[in-house]
């Protein structure tokens, strides 16, 4: 499902629509004793963003046949959850 481009970068596959989807990792976190990353959408130079091209991507990380996996949250209320705490730790960290 994803595909390293760098220290920084990803590319993703979306399921539905088989459309490559590069992002740029911005932190990651566990919680309740699960891996979770956040990712910005790469927006490419040139072309004119839309606004799904802002929003913040957390994936779950998932271990199949010994391979990290990152796949969507399908639990909304989970979301919800580690979105808060990723804000929490970037808040925390424009604080130090």
């Amino acid at each position: 499902m994803s595909e390293d481009l760098g220290p920084n970068l990803v590319s993703i596959v979306d399921e539905e629509t088989g459309e490559a989807i590069e992002l740029e990792f911005v932190d990651a976190l566990e919680y309740n004793g699960v891996v979770y990353r956040a990712f910005f959408p790469v927006v490419e130079d040139g072309k004119e963003p839309d606004e799904d091209d802002f929003g913040l991507i957390i994936l779950k990380a998932e271990d199949v046949d010994g391979e990290e996996m990152l796949v969507e949250i399908a639990d909304e209320d989970e979301l919800y959850a580690v979105y808060d705490q990723f804000m929490e730790q970037l808040l925390e960290d424009e604080d130090d």
